[in-house]
């Protein structure tokens, strides 16, 4: 068959009822899985999961699958992503699947198609506690569950979506995949994590886990000869040696000896290093580059590059990529943020005590950025007194000052206390409650035991009670008043910019990346999909200039509910204040940044909101419905 220029396909699944349907949306009216499924959430309140219109086709990344809603956790429009699990996905035949409804009791949503058949939709209940308390493994025991019992039926290698018990039990639950090969799965684990809406999937619709393939064979664009012209028209070269070029960063980068996330950004980090929930902030340099020498160059990264990168334990998300961005030791996969957060945040700067704390955070589902930022406030609360181990259901307190810390004795301890606190968080008595999320929480204890306590948490408000921990970079951007945080739909980049003009730029960046998540193209292909993107689907669909039309569109409707708040903790205003003295000592002479200085020295808090207001007023500037 051929590929459908003309329209996209969606699967429309009543999870109360079982009953689906098909439906058929213009193509230019609504061009992926972020407009179609952001039209459709607001019609039905569903969670859509799709690909991109060029998924299956020869371009190096094009197979992310894209998840989009109301996000428990956000309280807003959000889109998460996931690397490979749109490869299988095409062989459904279809663009989106979109759940709407509840199921009367925790299900498997089983989705086949055998060639040119219709698609097989079934609903099968679980006993979802039974299951994830196998071996104590939450998500993983889930993914063995639903292997074990309906990969059978599929020709071949079906790919499954599970939650785990953080989806029950909290607003941040997280949606992960593994890829499969000849039945067996790779270890190399992918997450729609951030927003939460493997809580949405699970308590809004009762889905707690997707299988789906098929052989549904459509005409995917394959023709390298056709590709190549068209890099080389611009690049002066292939297409793969530009996206070889374009994913050093990701694979390995001969400039710092490593790779990936987790290798390149700590081998960079220098003074910006952020641990001990923040703490590091109120440092000088010379403290903050101690740090980063003895506790990451010396030992965590240097743990990474000897067991990761010399070892080349690589591997990809489930598609053929230059980019073999999951790096991995044996099972564990190492990317910069969730060991980041789980990692130094936490006051853990050793390999063995953050595999032990992701894994924990892993296996009960927890979008492992949003849950890190959790801990290592909890963590300090501890650690100041602020709160008691009883009051959170564990039996001991955190080392959080670097004056004699053992890297590794220390690090376990920590990690020790962080798994406690994970395991309170999913149990139905726990006394950290986490169903109407974070931010709750933190007004809560402030209320009822010290009113510092919201103090020390960093997160961004959204609306009156959404919530997000901030991506792992010491600069404004990441707290921006935007519609979707938590994301890369901001600037997030180390220099200091004038706020509007960050805002500005901010607009720009959610344009861009919204294009890609929408074309469904991993962002570590950035470098050249932003550029040649628009031109190649002008070519294949003829549409180029309405593509462009409808994501600008796209991110003004969008930012039409952006209902983020103003900065609610010291911690937050402190975060920005440091960040401007820190800059302040790198440029001596920027007019700008003394003017903004004066005015924190004047008021701290409305110098703050001053800045906040010319964020929020840059992006506003950008995103007026076109």
């Amino acid at each position: 068959m051929k590929m459908d220029k003309t329209h996209l396909k969606a699967l429309l699944v009543d999870a109360s009822t079982g009953y689906y349907k098909t439906a058929r949306y213009e193509l230019g009216k609504f061009w992926g899985p972020v407009d179609l499924g952001a039209h459709l959430s607001k019609k039905n309140d569903s969670l859509n999961i799709g690909a991109g219109i060029l998924a299956g086709s020869i371009f190096p990344g094009s197979n992310r699958l894209v998840f989009s809603g109301y996000s428990p956790c956000w309280h807003g429009f959000y889109v998460s992503s996931m690397g490979g699990a749109a490869l299988i996905f095409d062989n459904l035949g279809i663009n989106l699947l979109s759940i709407s409804g509840r199921a009367r009791r925790p299900s498997l949503l089983y989705l086949n198609r055998h060639h040119g058949e219709e698609i097989e939709v079934e609903l099968y209940p679980l006993n979802l506690d039974e299951i994830w308390a196998r071996n104590n493994e939450g998500f993983y025991s889930l993914m063995n569950h639903v292997n074990e019992n309906w990969a059978g039926r599929y020709e071949n290698d079906p790919r499954i979506l599970a939650t785990g018990p953080a989806a029950l039990h909290t607003d941040t639950g997280a949606i992960g995949s593994i890829p499969m090969k000849k039945g067996k799965f790779t270890n190399a684990d992918t997450w729609a994590g951030r927003g939460g809406l493997g809580s949405k999937m699970l308590q809004k619709h009762g889905i707690a886990a997707i299988i789906y393939g098929g052989t549904w064979a459509d005409e995917d664009f394959r023709d390298r000869k056709v590709a190549d012209s068209w890099f080389e028209d611009h690049y002066q070269m292939k297409m793969s040696a530009k996206d070889m070029e374009a994913t050093t960063k990701y694979r390995y980068d001969p400039a710092f000896n490593t790779g990936g996330t987790f290798g390149v950004n700590y081998a960079t980090m220098e003074d910006n290093i952020l641990a001990f929930n923040y703490r590091t902030i109120f440092w000088s340099r010379e403290e903050r580059l101690k740090l980063h020498e003895e506790f990451i160059v010396n030992h965590y990264l240097k743990q990474f590059n000897r067991e990761t990168i010399a070892k080349k334990q690589q591997k990809t998300c489930g598609e053929p990529c230059a980019a073999v961005c999951k790096k991995m030791n044996d099972h564990f996969k190492k990317d910069y943020e969730p060991y980041q957060t789980m990692g130094p945040l936490i006051g853990v700067f050793d390999q063995r005590a953050a595999e032990m704390v992701t894994r924990k955070a892993d296996a009960l589902g927890f979008d492992a950025i949003n849950i890190g930022g959790v801990l290592a406030w909890l963590m300090e609360c501890l650690y100041e007194g602020l709160l008691k181990p009883d009051d959170l259901g564990i039996s001991d307190t955190p080392n959080f000052e670097p004056g004699g810390f053992d890297v590794v004795k220390d690090s376990m301890h920590n990690a020790a206390i962080a798994t406690d606190l994970l395991d309170v968080m999913v149990r139905y008595d726990g006394k950290i409650n986490l169903k109407e999320g974070a931010r709750k929480l933190a007004r809560e204890l402030s209320r009822s035991h010290n009113s510092k306590i919201i103090d020390t948490f960093l997160f961004i408000g959204f609306a009156r009670h959404g919530w997000m921990v901030p991506n792992q970079y010491w600069t404004p951007g990441v707290l921006s008043p935007m519609s979707i945080m938590g994301k890369y739909y901001m600037y997030y980049g180390r220099d200091f910019v004038e706020p509007r003009d960050l805002g500005r730029e901010n607009a720009r960046r959610k344009i861009q990346e919204l294009m890609i998540d929408n074309l469904g193209i991993c962002r570590f292909h950035r470098a050249w999909a932003e550029e040649l993107m628009p031109g190649i689907i002008d070519k294949l669909f003829g549409k180029g200039d309405e593509l462009l039309k409808n994501i600008k569109l796209t991110a003004s409707r969008i930012h039409s509910r952006n209902a983020s708040l103003f900065w609610e903790t010291e911690r937050n205003i402190d975060f920005l204040h440091l960040f401007l003295e820190k800059k302040r000592q790198e440029q001596p002479d920027n007019s700008s940044i003394k003017k903004w200085i004066a005015l924190f020295k004047k008021d701290k808090r409305d110098a703050a909101l001053t800045y906040w207001y010319e964020i929020h007023r840059g992006a506003h500037e950008m995103l007026r419905e076109f």
